[in-house]
C-alpha cells in the first residue's frame, strides 16, 4: 500500500490547478480527502460503481447505509428531489451553504436522498469542477470520530485514497445536522450546528412574496406597507422582487416620497431579481397583473395554488373587478404614485386580516 498524495490548499482562494486535479481524480473514479466547515470528507463519483464500491470498502460502512451527496448551488436540490413544500426551500434558503443535509424523497420512487451545499470554498470548488455528482461521507472509518484536519483524516485513510487536500483545521469540528423531511414533521435525526428548535422557528414563519416587473414601485410599496402593519409579528417573513430586474438599484423616487407620507422609509431598498428559490420558499404569492402571475408559473409550475393577484384582495366597490392589474405608475406625476398606493394598500389591509 503506497502513501495518498497532500496538497496543501489555500481554504480561501484555492489554487486553480489543485483543485482541477482533485476533480479529475474524482472523475476517473478515484478517492479525495477534502475539508469542509464542518468535518473533512471524502469524495467519490456517485455514480461510478467500482468508486462506490471503493469507498464502502475504505470507509467499512454497510452496504444498506446509503451516502449524501453534494450540491453548489441551492437549486440544483430539483434535479435529485421531487418534494417541493416550502419547508424545504425556507430551511436550504436560510442554512445553505452551511452545516445542514436534508434528507428528501429521491426522483426514483420510494428512494430517499441526503443532499448538503457545504459553506467552504474548498468544497465548492470540488464539486464544481468534478462535473459529477459527489457522494462525501466523513474521512473516517465507520464508527470513529469525524477528522478536524488532514492528518486526522489520513491516521486511518494513508494510503486507502488518491489524493487529500489539506486546507487546515475546519471551522465547526462537528457533523452537518441531518435533517429528515421524509417525516411528518421536518425532524433533525442528527444533531449538529443546526438544531430542531432553529428549524421549527424557520419553517413556522409565514412567507409573504410581492411580484412585480422592476421591484421599484409597486412590490416595493406592498412589500413596505405590510411590514409596517405586521411590525410586531415575528412569525411573518415579507420580502418583494421583479420579473425584470437585471441591476441592482434603488426605489423610485416618488415610490419612497409615497411611502414617506405614509412615515414609512424605503429608501435603504435595494431591487432583487425574482428567483426560483424565492418563490417555492413563499406561502403566498401576490403578482401585481396577469401578466406576473404567468410569468411566475412558467418559471415554477408548482406554486400554482399559492400565486393570486394582488387586485382580488381589493375594494370591488371602486370597480376594480372588471380589471385586476394594478397599473405601473413609473413616470407619472406624483398622483398616479399615490393612487397607486391606495389601491395596494385596500388589498394589504385584507392580506393583514389572513395573516
Amino acid at each position: 500500500m503506497g502513501t495518498t498524495k497532500v496538497l496543501k490548499v489555500n481554504s480561501a482562494l484555492p489554487e486553480p490547478e489543485k483543485i482541477a486535479e482533485a476533480a479529475r481524480i474524482v472523475r476517473q473514479g478515484g478517492l479525495v480527502v477534502f475539508p469542509t466547515e464542518t468535518v473533512y470528507g471524502i469524495a467519490a463519483d456517485s455514480n461510478n460503481p467500482k468508486a462506490m464500491d471503493r469507498l464502502r470498502a475504505v470507509k467499512k460502512r454497510t452496504d444498506g447505509k446509503l451516502f449524501s451527496i453534494l450540491v453548489a448551488q441551492r437549486g440544483i436540490i430539483e434535479n435529485y428531489s421531487t418534494y417541493t413544500h416550502p419547508n424545504l426551500y425556507k430551511v436550504i434558503d436560510k442554512y445553505w451553504p452551511g452545516p445542514l443535509t436534508v434528507i428528501v424523497p429521491a426522483r426514483h420512487e420510494g428512494e430517499t436522498i441526503g443532499i448538503r451545499m457545504p459553506d467552504h470554498t474548498v468544497a465548492l470548488r470540488l464539486v464544481e469542477e468534478s462535473g459529477c455528482t459527489i457522494a462525501a461521507p466523513s474521512a473516517n472509518l465507520e464508527g470513529k470520530k469525524p477528522p478536524n484536519n488532514c492528518h486526522e483524516a489520513l491516521e486511518d485513510l494513508d494510503g486507502l485514497v488518491d489524493l487529500a487536500l489539506d486546507g487546515g483545521p475546519v471551522d465547526f469540528g462537528i457533523s452537518s445536522t441531518i435533517l429528515d423531511f421524509t417525516q411528518t414533521h421536518p425532524t433533525v435525526t442528527r444533531d449538529g450546528v443546526i438544531t430542531q428548535p432553529d428549524v421549527d422557528r424557520t419553517i413556522n414563519k409565514k412567507c409573504v412574496l410581492f411580484v412585480c416587473t422592476g421591484n421599484s414601485c409597486r412590490s416595493v410599496m406592498a412589500e413596505y406597507l405590510l411590514k409596517a402593519k405586521l411590525i410586531a409579528r415575528e412569525d411573518v417573513e415579507v420580502h418583494s422582487a421583479g420579473t425584470s430586474v437585471y441591476f441592482k438599484s434603488a426605489a423610485s423616487q416618488e415610490t419612497i416620497a409615497v411611502l414617506r407620507e405614509r412615515g414609512i422609509n424605503a429608501a435603504a431598498h435595494i431591487s432583487r431579481p425574482l428567483g426560483s428559490i424565492m418563490l417555492k420558499k413563499s406561502d403566498l404569492i401576490f403578482a401585481m397583473t396577469r401578466a406576473h402571475r404567468a410569468q411566475i408559473l412558467e418559471r415554477v409550475p408548482s406554486v400554482e395554488k399559492r400565486v393570486y393577484l394582488l387586485k382580488e384582495f381589493g375594494n370591488t366597490q371602486r370597480g376594480y373587478e372588471a380589471d385586476l392589474d394594478v397599473p405601473d405608475p413609473i413616470g407619472q406625476p406624483h398622483a398616479a404614485y399615490q393612487e397607486c398606493l391606495l389601491t395596494i394598500d385596500e388589498a394589504i389591509e385584507k392580506i393583514e386580516r389572513l395573516l
